[in-house]
């Protein structure tokens, strides 16, 4: 008797958990709840760059497509780089479904010798709210 109680105790709780996951929920460009369903949905069309073989000092610009293939407008509330050498620039307005935009981003070379991996993190309130590219190459020392 106590192996049943024990077993149903699981399966609820798990039962409950699948459940409050599905119910997950973003804010829409009004500031409004939606549910995660209906959230909007950033889509790459490439998510890394190969920038090859620099030599130091040199900059490095790429500009990163994206599409909202979700069902309500896309709103981007930062970008960040993993260090000051890689400088993002994001759309300031909405991006409607089925609309593109695009993420500037900047590398600069300066005293970054080797292989590198430059991280950008995109925050929205798409589903789900995070989002990298990377920007990637090696960088030779000047001689």
């Amino acid at each position: 008797m106590n192996k049943l109680i024990l077993i149903l105790s699981i399966a609820l709780s798990l039962s409950a958990c699948n459940n409050e996951s599905s119910k997950a929920v973003v804010l829409n460009s009004a500031g409004k709840v939606v549910s995660a369903v209906n959230a909007p949905v950033i889509k790459f069309e490439k998510e890394i760059y190969d920038f090859g073989v620099i030599k130091e000092g040199e900059s490095v610009k790429y500009e990163f497509k994206f599409k909202n293939t979700g069902k309500t407008p896309l709103i981007i509330s930062n970008a960040m780089a993993t260090c000051g050498c890689t400088v993002p620039e994001y759309p300031s307005k909405p991006i409607k479904p089925g609309n593109s935009g695009i993420i500037k981003v900047v590398f600069n070379s300066q005293g970054k010798v080797g292989v590198q991996d430059k991280v950008v993190s995109i925050i929205s309130n798409a589903n789900p709210y995070l989002a990298t590219v990377h920007m990637v190459g090696e960088v030779k020392a000047n001689k």
